[in-house]
C-alpha cells in the first residue's frame, strides 16, 4: 500500500502528543507500506529533522511555509485580521497554495493508493473532491477544544474572541470531515460525536498506543516521596491552562497536608507567568524541553493530568502508566481512554477532590503501587503501537477498496447509460 501522509510540520523533535502518535504510527506502517510524507516546513524544526524523517517515511516532500511566531507583534496582528476570515485562525495559518497544488498533481499522476490527512489543519489544502481514497486522521474533535477554551476563559474580550473561533472551527470541521472517504478517531467518544454532529458516515476509531519497550522503569532512578510530575508542551493552551489551574487551586490545598510537596513541569516553552512563579516558589521546578521524559516520570511519586480543556486522548497518561506510576487526572484529561477510576487511575474534577487524591496516594504507598502495577499491565497487554498500526492499515485498505468499488460502479453506470442511449437511437 502506497500512502501519502499530509502534515503541517516535521516530526522531530518528537516532543508533543500529536507528534508522538504520528511518529509511532508511521514507524509501524513503514514496515509494510510505502510512505510519502508531504508536509509544510516553516524552517523552525530541529536541524536534523529532515535527515531523521527516514525513520518514519521513505520519501520526504517539504513545502516552504511562513508562520508568525507566537506572541510577536505580527502574531497579534494576524489574530486581529482573522476576525474578517471565515476560517478559524488555527486553520487559516496553514493555508498553502503550494501544498494544494502538490496534492492535486500527485492525485492526477496516481502516485499513491490513499491520502491520509493527519489532523484537521492540513485539510484546508486538500481539494474537496479527490479521485483517490482519502482518510482524515482526527486526533481530536477540534471544535470541542475551542469550546472548552471559551468555557473556562474569564476575561470578557478573550472570551468573545474564543467564542468566534469555536464557531468557525465548528463550521469548518462539520463541512470538511464528511468530504473524506473515511475518518479515523482516537476514541469511541470522538467517533460518536463526529457521527452525530458532523454526519460522518464512514468513521472508525483506533486506540492510543504506547511504546511499551521504551516506557519502562529503569530501576536506576529513585522515587522522590512527595514529588509530582506533569509532562507536556507548555506552548499548547490546554497544558498552560492545566498548570495554571493546578498551581493556583490545587497545589495550595495539597501543601496544607504535605508541606514538602514539589511539582516538576517537563515541557518546552513554559509561559512567562509560570517561569516567574518558579522563581518565587522553590517547590515548582521547570525543566523546559528535555530529550527524555522517563527519568522525570520515574522519580515522581504521582503523575498528574489536571486538564480542563482538550479532545482526543492523552498519550501522556499511557506513558506514565507504562512507567508504573499512579496517575491522578480530571475526567477530561482521561477522556476516551479505557481506564477505570480507583483501579488503574484516580479521577478528580474539583480542586478539593484532586488534592485529596494526590494526598491519599502520598500517604498510602501500597495503594499507589497497586494502581501503578495494574495500569502498566493493562497498557503492555493491549496498547502496543504495532497492534494500533495494524488496525489503522486495515481501515486504509478497506477505504481503498470502497473507493475502487464506487469508481467501478460509476464506470458501469456510465457504460450502461451509453448502451441504453445507443440502443434507443433511431436507425439511419
Amino acid at each position: 500500500m502506497d500512502i501519502v501522509w499530509l502534515k503541517t510540520e516535521l516530526l522531530h523533535p518528537v516532543d508533543k502528543g500529536g507528534k508522538i502518535r504520528s511518529y509511532n504510527m508511521l514507524k509501524a506502517l513503514k514496515r509494510n507500506c510505502h510512505v510519502t510524507y508531504l508536509t509544510l516546513d516553516d524552517g523552525t524544526a530541529d536541524t536534523q529533522a529532515r535527515e531523521l524523517a527516514s525513520e518514519y517515511c521513505h520519501e520526504l516532500v517539504c513545502i516552504p511555509h511562513q508562520r508568525r511566531e507566537k506572541f510577536t507583534t505580527g502574531f497579534y496582528v494576524e489574530l486581529m485580521l482573522n476576525l474578517a476570515s471565515g476560517l478559524p485562525y488555527a486553520i487559516k495559518k496553514y493555508e498553502s497554495a503550494a501544498m494544494r497544488n502538490e496534492v492535486a498533481k500527485r492525485v492526477a499522476d496516481r502516485r499513491f493508493d490513499v491520502l491520509v490527512c493527519d489532523f484537521l489543519a492540513p485539510a484546508v489544502n486538500v481539494p474537496p473532491s479527490l479521485d483517490c481514497a482519502s482518510v482524515l486522521f482526527q486526533h481530536n474533535v477540534e471544535a470541542m477544544i475551542w469550546k472548552r477554551h471559551y468555557e473556562v476563559q474569564t476575561n470578557a474580550a478573550k472570551k468573545a474572541y474564543l467564542f468566534r473561533q469555536w464557531q468557525k472551527m465548528l463550521s469548518f470541521e462539520a463541512k470538511t470531515s464528511p468530504q473524506f472517504d473515511c475518518v479515523v478517531a482516537v476514541s469511541r467518544e470522538d467517533r460518536k460525536q463526529m457521527q452525530e454532529e458532523y454526519d460522518v458516515k464512514n468513521i472508525y476509531d483506533v486506540p492510543t498506543g504506547v511504546d511499551t519497550e521504551f516506557f519502562r522503569p529503569s530501576g536506576q532512578t529513585k522515587t522522590r516521596p512527595h514529588n509530582l510530575v506533569f509532562t507536556g508542551s507548555m506552548d499548547w493552551l490546554p497544558n498552560e491552562d492545566a498548570i495554571r489551574y493546578f498551581t493556583e487551586q490545587i497545589m495550595p490545598r495539597i501543601k496544607q497536608s504535605i508541606p514538602g510537596v514539589t511539582l516538576t513541569v517537563v515541557g518546552r516553552d513554559p509561559y512567562p507567568g509560570l517561569v516567574e512563579l518558579s522563581k518565587r516558589d522553590a517547590s515548582i521546578v521547570l525543566t523546559g524541553r528535555v530529550d527524555d521524559v522517563r527519568p522525570f516520570i520515574e522519580e515522581a511519586a504521582v503523575y498528574i493530568v489536571p486538564l480542563r480543556i482538550g479532545g482526543g486522548t492523552r498519550l501522556k497518561i499511557f506513558e506514565a502508566m507504562a512507567m508504573e506510576k499512579p496517575v491522578v487526572s480530571t475526567s477530561i484529561g482521561a477522556e476516551g481512554l479505557p481506564v477505570s477510576d480507583g483501579e488503574d487511575i484516580l479521577l478528580a474534577d474539583t480542586p478539593e477532590s484532586f488534592a485529596d487524591a494526590v494526598v491519599r496516594l502520598f500517604q498510602q504507598e501500597g495503594l499507589a503501587n497497586e494502581i501503578g502495577q495494574r495500569a502498566a499491565a493493562k497498557v503492555r497487554e493491549q496498547f502496543g503501537w504495532d497492534t494500533v498500526a495494524e488496525s489503522f492499515a486495515s481501515i486504509c485498505e478497506r477505504t481503498i477498496a470502497m473507493k475502487a468499488a464506487v469508481r467501478w460502479g460509476s464506470k458501469n453506470d456510465h457504460d450502461n447509460s451509453l448502451r441504453i442511449s445507443a440502443s434507443s437511437a433511431p436507425l439511419r
